[in-house]
């Protein structure tokens, strides 16, 4: 919602907004021309507005949303004004249960890379090509979840599967990464799902391409396939990693997705003229995604990593890559679960998947845009892990907590708010 605000003020548009929380994001958008307000109040709301755009964060209860309903005044959902967006121009649209963001990073910073003077006060833009950019996390390279570039031909977006709000796209290059079960509470099982991906690989323009992780190609029909992954058959094939700038054996997989993308995006632009060795060095400059194996403490008695792994299978590739960089060190992990649903639906899969740590800590569930579920609670996420040094800790507890037990290696997981104990966390 942020990179499309910004995208708007750039277009010299009137931004007002709404947020239930204020965070640095919101007031780096205040700063930059928004006016944006914290209350659930209908006086808030300016006049003459020409069009609303919401997300499914916003509950259907929701003071100001029932006003614009009233009032009928033009309501879109943030995938459809995207999709009005890209619609306009050649679009590399990259989708997945997980690796969306750091894939969409990683493009973007492809095509389009960050150059900071020595002197460290100007930054410069060097492009393949002019791009507009948004991205579902703050790209540390830009320090922004949006890039633009005056006269963009290119459009890259992270294309979210919740909702089905990435089949308001129509790419040139469609990215796959993954198609794990997720939001279940939206598909019902994962056949759904993944009948859901391949409705999205059947708007991909009629030139276009599709790519996607060789171990799930299988499962999505396209007549233009191009895939990427550890086995000989794959047609961008993982060997010989050397000094790869993000820890991972899925970042790895993710920056040879962004890698194809950009190459048959670029194949299929300049009519199969491009450098492929300027692609590999910007990658190799490429300094990871906030809040996506976020290294906030490197000390030597003191690591601390924060990162929005909220899946069971993105938490034990989060965790996995944490064991192989600190095999020797007691390693404790803090989870916040992320909706009541998702905690139901896979309640035993993160059991499993966070029992690997040394010490494990739940905070509460992290409702969102749900209500309680009875029975659903982070005590009985507890109750299902064998590992016997685990604990609930409410909110509150938690700093104090730490600073009298001072961990080796502590990770912060989880989409919710965690991510606002990450200063204080820093300071232990």
């Amino acid at each position: 919602m942020s990179a499309l605000a910004r995208f708007f003020l750039l277009q010299g548009k009137q931004v007002y907004g709404y947020d239930l929380t204020e965070t640095d994001i919101t007031q780096q958008l205040i700063t930059e021309g928004a006016q944006i307000h914290f209350e659930e109040d209908i006086n808030k709301i300016p006049k003459n507005v020409d069009v609303v755009v919401y997300t499914p964060a916003i509950p259907k209860d929701h003071q100001e949303y029932q006003y614009f309903i009233e009032h009928q005044i033009l309501i879109l959902k943030r995938s459809e004004i995207l999709g009005m967006i890209c619609s306009n121009y050649p679009t590399i649209a990259v989708a997945g249960t997980h690796g969306k963001t750091t894939t969409t990073a990683m493009v973007t910073q492809m095509l389009c890379e960050a150059e900071k003077q020595k002197n460290n006060l100007t930054v410069l833009h060097s492009y393949v090509l002019p791009v507009l950019s948004f991205i579902g996390g703050i790209a540390k390279n830009f320090d922004s979840n949006f890039v633009y570039n005056s006269g963009f031909d290119t459009v890259i977006v992270e294309a979210d599967e919740y909702d089905r709000s990435f089949l308001t796209l129509h790419p040139q290059v469609a990215v796959i990464t993954s198609l794990d079960a997720d939001h279940l509470d939206v598909y019902g099982d994962r056949n759904c799902l993944v009948e859901s991906f391949q409705m999205f690989a059947n708007q991909i323009q009629p030139t276009g391409t599709l790519v996607i992780y060789d171990e799930i190609a299988g499962q999505i029909e396209h007549p233009n396939k191009i895939t990427y992954g550890f086995s000989e058959k794959a047609n961008y094939k993982v060997s010989d990693i050397q000094n790869f700038p993000i820890p991972g054996k899925h970042n790895i997989l993710n920056a040879f997705a962004a890698f194809a993308a950009c190459s048959e995006y670029l194949f299929w632009k300049n009519n199969g003229v491009f450098d492929s060795q300027l692609l590999k060095n910007s990658l190799s400059r490429f300094t990871g995604v906030k809040r996506r194996f976020d290294v906030c403490v490197q000390r030597d008695d003191f690591v601390y990593i924060d990162d929005y792994a909220h899946h069971p299978e993105a938490i034990s590739a989060f965790l996995d890559a944490v064991k192989n960089c600190y095999p020797e060190k007691k390693i404790t992990g803090v989870f916040q679960p992320h909706l009541y649903s998702r905690t139901r639906d896979f309640a035993q899969e993160f059991a499993d998947s966070l029992e690997v740590l040394d010490e494990i800590i739940l905070l509460d569930i992290y409702p969102a845009r749900e209500k309680p579920i009875e029975g659903i609670t982070s005590n009985y996420l507890l109750s299902l892990i064998k590992n016997e040094n685990k604990k609930l800790l409410k909110k509150e507890e938690l700093v104090a907590y730490l600073q009298m037990n001072r961990p080796e290696v502590l990770l912060t997981m989880g989409a919710g708010d965690i991510d606002r104990f990450v200063k204080k966390l820093e300071l232990l």
